[in-house]
């Protein structure tokens, strides 16, 4: 797909539509070679030098056919560790990607490490679990089709979102817990531009930390990527959240869509315009580009009046000028969506084998983030039996919402305060400020594994533990 600059596309440049590959055979496995390095990033002008993660080098991410197995081969060419986990997969506990469980170590500069397992299809995404990496945008995007996707007579469009600074996020994180840094991200050798602060909105706490920018696949609505639509206009959005502490709003400027699927796992088609998407969240929307117009797909920060985004672009179309200040500011991202939406195929109906309750609990001031009081070094493991059907109540007493992840597995969102509902399934569920969100999930692959809050700095201060199979 060739992929276009405003400037570029006002310019006059060849607008080439994006062919899909033709429906077919299975794809054959093919061993991918996937690289993670260091690139130079231009941001409001100024230049930053963050991580890549490249397919050979050259691009952005994994993209699998149906029938492809997940067999990568992971270099580390930095000139420290780290180690990459596959968001959205569920391999063995060993192939995770992530050492806080006892599987492994970091890459060590200049090691390869295989992976070899099935891919799990949908829209997914892989980031750093080391330090505070993903912060420097060492993520990108980890896409797997299935024949459905492929016969669509649709052009596929992924959108990763980031939150961006070029601050170390050591300093940050530093500056938020009042301690030393310690290391954890890339220094961008630039000036402090990012004073950390946060908001509130009848009582919660908002945005831990004040970005230098908001991007959509790199670039910010300054010069934002226009990407010309063909295909009879019908376009699938593949919308990740790789912020590392920013919830936002995905508004289509009054286009309506279908969400089709959330964390790779489909979903009882539901329209809108606008839909929240917290941190390690992602979203597939079904929408048709009007001919010779255009469809802007933004990405409003929560308390703010800041938004990113890019442009889809039907032939012919005029891309006009696109602020990126709105005169009111974001309402929090909400369970709005999440109370309706419906799973297709809901987990088996029976009865919970294990139900626990786990307590979400930190503030601002002293900045500390906890699970039942406990940090990462105190944890409460949480210990269940292989085919148990295992219920977890996470209750925010916190004024700050927290995204929670489950490696491993993937669950189905069943409650939200007193409601019980067949929701839908996913790996990433928001729990807002003094809310109740009951998931469910089937103990299936044994061995430990983490669960914590995605933003990534309530995690680093403390809330994240593990789930170990007895």
């Amino acid at each position: 797909m060739l992929r276009l600059t405003r400037r570029q596309f006002i310019a006059g440049s060849a607008l080439l539509g994006a062919a899909l590959a033709t429906p077919g055979a299975q794809a054959q496995t093919r061993p991918r070679f996937l690289k993670i390095d260091t690139r130079t990033l231009v941001v409001n002008g100024k230049a930053a030098r963050v991580f890549s993660l490249t397919e050979s080098g050259r691009h952005s991410g994994l993209k699998f056919d149906p029938g492809e197995r997940f067999t990568v081969a992971l270099e580390n060419r930095l000139t420290e560790p780290s180690i990459i986990h596959w968001h959205g997969m569920t391999p063995r506990p060993e192939d995770d990607g992530v050492y806080d469980t006892g599987y492994g170590a970091p890459l060590a500069p200049g090691e390869t490490r295989k992976y070899d397992f099935p891919a799990r299809p949908g829209t997914h995404w892989m980031h750093s679990h080391h330090g505070l990496q993903e912060q420097a945008l060492l993520a990108a995007p980890l896409i797997v089709r299935t024949a459905e996707d492929l016969a669509e007579d649709a052009q596929e469009v992924v959108v990763l979102l980031h939150d961006f600074t070029f601050r170390d996020p050591a300093e940050i994180l530093a500056g938020l817990t009042g301690t030393p840094a310690s290391g954890g991200g890339m220094n961008h050798g630039a000036m402090n531009h990012g004073a950390m602060s946060h908001g509130t909105s009848g009582g919660m706490d908002l945005n831990d930390v004040e970005f230098d920018a908001y991007l959509a696949n790199d670039r910010t609505l300054d010069d934002p990527e226009v990407v010309p639509v063909e295909r009879n206009g019908r376009v699938r959005l593949r919308i990740i959240n790789g912020a590392s502490a920013t919830a936002f709003w995905i508004d289509l400027g009054g286009t309506l869509a279908s969400a089709i699927a959330v964390d790779g796992n489909p979903v009882t088609p539901l329209v809108g315009s606008r839909f929240p998407l917290a941190q390690g969240q992602r979203i597939d929307l079904m929408l048709t580009v009007p001919a010779g117009g255009i469809v802007p797909v933004f990405a409003r920060r929560e308390g703010d009046t800041i938004r990113t985004g890019l442009v889809l672009a039907a032939p012919g179309a005029l891309v006009p000028k696109l602020p990126e200040r709105t005169p009111a500011q974001e309402a929090p991202v909400d369970l709005s969506l999440e109370t309706q939406l419906r799973a297709p195929t809901p987990l088996p109906a029976r009865a919970a084998d294990m139900v626990q309750e786990v307590m979400l609990m930190g503030s601002m001031a002293p900045y500390a983030w906890t699970m039942d009081g406990q940090t990462w070094d105190t944890r409460n493991r949480l210990t269940v039996k292989a085919g148990q059907r295992v219920e977890l109540t996470f209750w925010n007493h916190s004024m700050m919402a927290h995204p929670m992840h489950l490696h491993g597995h993937h669950f189905q969102v069943v409650g939200i305060g007193d409601a019980r509902f067949s929701g839908a399934i996913r790996d990433t569920v928001l729990v807002p400020p003094m809310a109740r969100v009951t998931i469910a999930f089937d103990a299936d692959n044994p061995g430990r594994w983490l669960y914590h809050c995605h933003n990534l700095y309530h995690m680093a201060a403390g809330m994240m533990s593990e789930i170990v199979y007895a």
